[in-house]
């Protein structure tokens, strides 16, 4: 049922241009200000059954917007604000926050979306505390919170019941608000080289409920180790790399067609997660 028409897969891009202003108000505490440019680009093709398609319930109530209709984009403008504070010469803190960015519709996919295509960015804030425990020897502590349940498309479970798909409070990935708590740590090894570790340790937004209308969005990761270095080639230039590894985590469910004349059963979605980052720096 869910393996698309040929080709099932989604492609959400999503751009945000941040210009910034700073105001040092003493010499150990300074606030920020970044209006945010947003641009999003979205395509889900291969969900042909949550398109009212012969034989398969009726999901949506805008037919021909849900799928395999090329790219359509989205804007919005927000903003983010923060503090920056110097406590001490061994401790700073800093926070920052974010409201819920209201976006325009994709229009190509008003009967995939509530609220007729919207996709709005959720709520978001974070706290951390930067420690220099010796001189060559830094920690940090950060805490954030994404409340993705603020958006409609993003958070509205996907049923039962199932709520008409592009509805004004239509049926959605059934994402919850999660907490996030990262540590790192950075030692100073030689004059040339700095040493990075960190763990991120998050929560999974995806209830076993919503299992299936998260086949093509399995953001299930809790996990993050990191690894990092940089290393000073020159007085003026440096080199710095980071590896970036999330264990497989899964979640299993009860298939929302279950009771739809269809044999019943469960589903599992899975995920793990690779990164590498390289990155050249030049000082003027």
């Amino acid at each position: 049922m869910l393996c698309g028409n040929g080709k099932l897969g989604v492609n959400l891009m999503q751009l945000m241009i941040a210009p910034t202003v700073a105001w040092k108000a003493s010499d150990n505490h300074a606030f920020g200000i970044s209006p945010l440019l947003v641009v999003q680009q979205f395509e889900a093709y291969g969900l042909q059954p949550f398109d009212n398609a012969p034989g398969f319930p009726h999901m949506t109530g805008a037919p021909g917007s849900v799928t395999n209709n090329g790219t359509s984009t989205s804007t919005g403008v927000g903003v983010r604000i923060g503090y920056l504070g110097k406590l001490s010469d061994r401790v700073s803190v800093g926070v920052s926050y974010s409201p819920r960015i209201r976006m325009s519709r994709f229009d190509k996919y008003q009967g995939l979306f509530a609220d007729g295509g919207r996709f709005d960015i959720p709520e978001n804030y974070s706290m951390g505390i930067n420690l220099r425990a010796t001189p060559a020897v830094t920690l940090a502590f950060d805490y954030a919170r994404i409340n993705y349940a603020g958006v409609a498309s993003v958070g509205n479970p996907s049923g039962p019941p199932v709520v008409p798909l592009g509805a004004a409070n239509g049926s959605g990935f059934g994402w919850k608000n999660i907490n996030v708590f990262k540590i790192g740590v950075q030692w100073q090894a030689t004059p040339q080289w700095q040493l990075r570790a960190g763990l991120n340790l998050g929560q999974n937004p995806i209830r076993s409920d919503d299992v299936s209308f998260n086949i093509v969005a399995p953001g299930v990761m809790t996990t993050h180790y990191t690894l990092g270095a940089t290393y000073a080639m020159a007085q003026q230039s440096e080199l710095t790399f980071a590896l970036t590894i999330a264990p497989s985590r899964s979640v299993t469910g009860p298939s929302m067609f279950n009771g739809f004349g269809m044999p019943a059963g469960n589903e599992t979605i899975r995920m793990r997660q690779y990164g590498l980052g390289v990155q050249y720096a030049w000082k003027f």
